[in-house]
């Protein structure tokens, strides 16, 4: 397919991304590719082998044979659903540690571009605009301050019965933050044509429909 028919939204932790990037696929009904949650499932899977966050060439070689399908409500790892261990914060900081391991990005790189799909994909992540997907035809950047992101988490993770502390939260955003933008490879930025968002003081529905005016101008057959 064109890589045009591609919309990249990237941000950090708890920008609102995931469901923005939903929100836009099943607007479109295009196909969705959540690349968080790769990561996310392979730093799961070292804690189940046991292989150290350290070892790198271990975890490129978890990466390069994950065992994980999705279907439309699951998400299984080996055949065992972990659907909800997947969005604890345990696993998104497994995702910023994995994720900032150059051999495991490239084990993962071939693995993300074979979502895109005819009828087009909305991609979200860390670097979907700048390496994954380059010629993307709309990439977005959508960002929110440490604060807000950490409230958003913590009334998510509240509502899922989980639970949380919103102090910790926030300053575990901000290490992530800084993890993800000073590591080696694709470090966390806007691409150099995104369009960036601060959602801080936007609702999901107006963050939304920014996004589908993007898409109208870089697309204005879809009549979305």
């Amino acid at each position: 397919m064109s890589a045009g028919r591609v919309i990249t939204i990237d941000g950090p932790s708890g920008s609102g991304k995931g469901t923005i990037a939903a929100r836009v696929a099943a607007k479109l009904g295009w196909d969705l590719l959540d690349s968080g949650a790769l990561y996310r499932l392979v730093g799961l899977s070292a804690t189940w082998k046991g292989v150290d966050f350290d070892d790198h060439q271990r975890l490129a070689e978890l990466a390069r044979h994950l065992e994980t399908r999705f279907t439309s409500d699951k998400v299984l790892l080996e055949e065992k659903e972990v659907t909800k261990e997947i969005r604890t914060e345990k696993a998104g900081n497994y995702a910023s540690l994995v994720g900032a391991v150059p051999e495991v990005r490239e084990a993962l790189l071939a693995r993300q571009r074979e979502f895109s799909r005819a009828r087009g994909l909305v991609a979200d992540g860390r670097d979907m605009g700048t390496i994954v997907f380059p010629d993307a035809g709309v990439k977005i950047f959508l960002t929110a301050s440490a604060q807000e992101r950490a409230r958003r988490r913590y009334n998510q993770l509240k509502e899922k019965g989980f639970p949380a502390n919103l102090r910790s939260l926030v300053d575990e955003i901000r290490a992530r933050d800084e993890r993800d933008a000073n590591r080696a490879v694709a470090p966390l930025k806007p691409a150099d044509d995104a369009v960036v968002l601060d959602s801080t003081k936007m609702s999901i529905d107006e963050v939304t429909a920014e996004v589908m005016a993007r898409v109208r101008v870089a697309w204005p057959d879809l009549g979305a």
